[in-house]
């Protein structure tokens, strides 16, 4: 499988980005959120929890100070250790709607019995329909799934060792139904898929997993 350039920097993937937009005059917008500044135990502005299959909030999902996060001093935690198997817990951010995008988040697995880890979402019309890549300490691999009202359909499988209790990154790479993954600066995956043509970027975890997120970034062309 090809491997992305692993001395590429977030910075330069910015640069990157700007240089293929050359030509259209897209207006790119980047965000950033390392939760340091936010109120511990509350939710950034632009953080919207989404809903279980049963109405109730998917997850619990709140700025945490801790001595792990990876930008001291805080993470943003999914901490409701508890689940069902099929209980997605999402948070969808507010003002990250658009197409072509690269993004990117750390996340640091901290317990889970049925499930762990953690994943980034994109292109989501709500949290029922958007893209999802996740990487699973306990099943020892990174999966790209479309999710679609509500029902995963799994479109890649990548097994990877993924060590438990210290950081990992997910990035994404979106231009057109092209797709590029990468796990801790390594691409594993290269796809196209039509399904889902924009939308907003959000954060994942799944039925008991315990996870904390940290430095989201979002680079988004319009």
């Amino acid at each position: 499988m090809p491997r992305f350039n692993q001395k590429s920097s977030w910075a330069v993937g910015m640069l990157a980005l700007l240089v293929l937009s050359a030509g259209v005059e897209a207006t790119a917008v980047e965000k950033v959120w390392n939760f340091d500044s936010d109120t511990p135990d509350s939710l950034p502005k632009e953080f919207v929890i989404g809903t279980l299959f049963d109405g109730r909030p998917a997850g619990d999902w709140k700025v945490l100070r801790t001595d792990l996060a990876k930008s001291p001093s805080q993470v943003l935690g999914q901490v409701e250790g508890k689940g069902a198997e099929h209980a997605y817990k999402v948070v969808l951010v507010n003002g990250t709607d658009g197409s072509d995008a690269d993004l990117e988040v750390s996340f640091f697995p901290v317990d889970g019995k049925a499930d762990m880890g953690g994943g980034l979402i994109w292109r989501a019309s709500d949290d029922r329909n958007y893209y999802l890549t996740r990487a699973n300490p306990l099943e020892q691999n990174i999966r790209i799934y479309r999710v679609a009202k509500g029902i995963r359909h799994l479109l890649l499988n990548f097994d990877q060792t993924i060590s438990v209790k210290r950081w990992h990154t997910l990035r994404v790479i979106t231009r057109g139904c092209q797709v590029r993954v990468l796990y801790d600066e390594r691409q594993v995956f290269d796809l196209c898929d039509h399904t889902f043509t924009r939308g907003r970027i959000g954060l994942w975890t799944k039925s008991d997993a315990v996870t904390y997120f940290d430095d989201l970034k979002v680079h988004v062309l319009k």
